[in-house]
C-alpha cells in the first residue's frame, strides 16, 4: 500500500466515520436518557433527503412530482394526529398537535408547488421532525419503566415498519440530490468533495453545541440528571417524559441533517438508512452507549476498518465492521456486574 491509496482510504475513513459518529451521539443520547437503543435512526437519516426530492424542480430532480404530498408528511400528520388523541384530556395540548398535524401537511403542499432549493431543503428536514418525538410518545412511553429488552424489541419493529412504509413512499430506486457547495477541493494528493467539508463541520458544531447544551443550559442539565437517575430526576421536579420528547428531538433534528449533507455523496434510497444506524450503532456499543468521547472515537474506528476492509476483502467489509461487536461485548461482559437498571 503506498501513500496515494492511504490517502485515499484516509479521506474515505473520515468521511464515513463522521457520520457514524452523529449517529452514535444520537444514539447515545436517546440512551443515556431514555433507555431506548433507537434503531429507526438511520430511517429518520434516509427519510429527509428522500422527502427533498418531492420538492426539487422537475429540471433538478429528473421527475415529474409536482404537487404531490410526500408520504413521509402524511405519516408525520398521522402520527401528531395520534399524539392529539392521547392528549386529549388537555384541550391546549390536543389543540396544538392537532395544529402542528395540519401544519405539517401545510408546509409539505407548500414544498410541493415548487419552492426555492434552500427552502426546500429545511422544509424536508421540518416534515420529517416530529417522526421523531411522535414515536416515542406512541410507542416508548406507553411502556413506562419496560426493560431495555422490550425497547429494543419496540424499536427493531418500528425499524421494520419504517423501511416498509419508504419502500411505499419513495419506491426501492436511488435519487442523486443536488450539493450544497458543489464542486471538490485538493488535499495533498486526495480530491475531497465540498460537500465533505460541510459534513465535518456540521458533526463539528453538533458536537460542540451538545456539549454546551448540557453544560451551560438548565434543559440540558435536567437531560443530565435523567440519564443519571430517573427517579431522582423526578423527585427534583424534572419530567422524565418530557426529558424522552427533548432527546427524541434532538437525535432525530442530528439523523435529518446529517442525511441531507449525506445525500448528495451516496444517493439515498430507503434501505439505506439500516447499514448506517447499524455502524452507527456499533460505534456507540465501543462507547458503551454512555461516553460521548468514546462513541465518537469508535466511529472513526469504524470508518477507518470499514474502509481498510473495502481494500482488501470488499465482499466481507460489513461483515468486518460488524464483527468489532465480538471482542467488544465479551470484554464488556467480564467487567459487567449484577446491578439494577438505574446502576
Amino acid at each position: 500500500m503506498d501513500w496515494a491509496i492511504f490517502s485515499f482510504l484516509a479521506a474515505d475513513a473520515l468521511q464515513n466515520g463522521t457520520i457514524y459518529a452523529l449517529l452514535a451521539l444520537s444514539l447515545v443520547l436517546v440512551f443515556a436518557v431514555t433507555r431506548v437503543i433507537l434503531v429507526p435512526l438511520g430511517e429518520f437519516l434516509v427519510y429527509a433527503p428522500l422527502t427533498y426530492v418531492w420538492f426539487l424542480p422537475p429540471e433538478v430532480s429528473g421527475l415529474n412530482l409536482r404537487g404531490q404530498i410526500p408520504g413521509t408528511a402524511w405519516l408525520a400528520a398521522a402520527m401528531l394526529a395520534g399524539w392529539a388523541f392521547l392528549e386529549r384530556k388537555s384541550l391546549r395540548r390536543a389543540g396544538l398537535l392537532a395544529l402542528g398535524s395540519l401544519g405539517v401537511l401545510g408546509l409539505a403542499w407548500w414544498g410541493a408547488q415548487g419552492v426555492p432549493l434552500w427552502l426546500g431543503w429545511f422544509l424536508a428536514v421540518l416534515v420529517v421532525l416530529p417522526i421523531g418525538p411522535a414515536s416515542y410518545r406512541l410507542f416508548f412511553e406507553p411502556a413506562k419503566n419496560a426493560s431495555v429488552l422490550t425497547y429494543l424489541i419496540i424499536a427493531v419493529g418500528l425499524h421494520f415498519a419504517f423501511m416498509g412504509l419508504g419502500l411505499v413512499f419513495f419506491g426501492p430506486e436511488q435519487f442523486r440530490l443536488p450539493a450544497v457547495w458543489s464542486g471538490q477541493t485538493q488535499v495533498g494528493l486526495v480530491p475531497i468533495n465540498n460537500q465533505a467539508f460541510l459534513v465535518y463541520g456540521f458533526a463539528f458544531l453538533s458536537a460542540l453545541g451538545l456539549y454546551l447544551f448540557f453544560s451551560r443550559s438548565i434543559y440540558g442539565k435536567a437531560l443530565r440528571a435523567c440519564a443519571v437517575n430517573r427517579y431522582g430526576a423526578r423527585l427534583s421536579g424534572i419530567s422524565p417524559s418530557q426529558a424522552g420528547y427533548v432527546s427524541f428531538s434532538i437525535a432525530t433534528l442530528i439523523a435529518c441533517v446529517s442525511g441531507m449533507l449525506l445525500a448528495p455523496l451516496i444517493s439515498p434510497a430507503y434501505f439505506q438508512g439500516f447499514l448506517l444506524g447499524l455502524k452507527g450503532f456499533v460505534a456507540g456499543i465501543l462507547g458503551g452507549l454512555v461516553s460521548y468521547p468514546l462513541a465518537a472515537l469508535g466511529a472513526l474506528l469504524v470508518g477507518a476498518m470499514e474502509s481498510w476492509a473495502a481494500f482488501q476483502a470488499s465482499a466481507y467489509k460489513d461483515a468486518i465492521v460488524f464483527a468489532l461487536l465480538l471482542p467488544i461485548l465479551f470484554w464488556r461482559s467480564l467487567r459487567s456486574q449484577e446491578l439494577g437498571e438505574e446502576e
